[in-house]
């Protein structure tokens, strides 16, 4: 099953892999307690500035 969400502490606890998109292309994968808490592109950090990754890492 594929859900999209902006909601990352749903989808750290429920998905299996969690994917990141910047214009339409992946930029960022993976499982999603190593990318929720260590985001490696830009774009997937620019969620922890905003506060997303925060609850996402209770």
């Amino acid at each position: 099953m594929i859900v999209v969400t902006h909601e990352m502490g749903f989808a750290r606890e429920v998905g299996d892999t969690v994917v990141f998109m910047d214009g339409g292309v992946v930029v960022e994968g993976g499982d999603p307690k190593v990318v929720l808490t260590s985001p490696q592109h830009e774009r997937t950090r620019s969620f922890s500035v905003q506060g997303s990754l925060r609850d996402a890492q209770r």
